[in-house]
């Protein structure tokens, strides 16, 4: 049985249709990656963005520190609370606890990781490379500050008097606070992006700086 053909003129419409629904679908790196970090990526709880994600389990992080703070006599809900902030801040510590189960430090390493392939690929604006800069060092100093919690956790989990747990706690309850807020490492009266001062808030704040720069909608 033969095959009909085609017209030469209905093929070649074809295939240049073929090759522009092709090239409609790549998406452009420069916004994927954009996108990643603020609204959507594959690999973080329920798609959501990774700042998003970050922001969310920092959250976690915070409030347990408030539990584990809210009865400085009790040695076991001061570990209980802890772990539940280790769990929170990286699952890798501690795999079971409240939260989304990623963590802040993973989000924020993957934050500063996104946002730099953003600045690195063909066609990125000054305006994105210059807040992916600041949206990149914010999340680094994250990622360093939830290296201190889990650190300082271990410390807490290790103690034998409520006693010697509750001052650390009281250093975890700040710890979690810059998480987002960021810290005022210098003494000048504010928090800016540059390591180690910037949070979630500056990342996020500058990411609103750079979408706005792009023409870009803000979720």
């Amino acid at each position: 049985m033969r095959t009909k053909s085609l017209p030469r003129g209905s093929l070649l419409a074809l295939l240049c249709l073929a090759s522009t629904t092709g090239l409609q679908a790549q998406a452009n790196p420069v916004a994927m990656h954009i996108g990643h970090v603020a609204d959507g990526f594959p690999g973080a709880p329920n798609g959501q963005g990774l700042l998003p994600t970050a922001i969310a389990e920092a959250e976690t992080a915070q409030q347990h520190a408030q539990f584990a703070a809210r009865d400085p006599s009790n040695l076991d809900a001061m570990k209980q609370h802890t772990g539940h902030v280790m769990h929170a801040v990286d699952p890798s510590a501690v795999e079971n606890g409240p939260g989304l189960g990623y963590g802040v430090k993973k989000a924020a390493q993957g934050i500063a990781q996104h946002i730099e392939m953003a600045a690195a690929a063909d066609g990125a604006s000054d305006n994105v490379k210059t807040h992916a800069n600041h949206i990149a060092s914010a999340a680094r100093s994250v990622a360093a500050r939830c290296d201190q919690i889990v650190a300082l956790g271990r410390q807490i989990q290790s103690a034998t008097s409520a006693a010697a747990a509750a001052p650390l706690v009281q250093q975890l309850q700040t710890l979690t606070q810059q998480l987002t807020a960021g810290a005022d490492a210098n003494g000048d009266g504010r928090i800016d992006w540059q390591a180690p001062e910037g949070g979630l808030q500056q990342a996020q704040q500058h990411m609103a700086l750079l979408k706005r720069g792009e023409g870009m909608a803000s979720n």
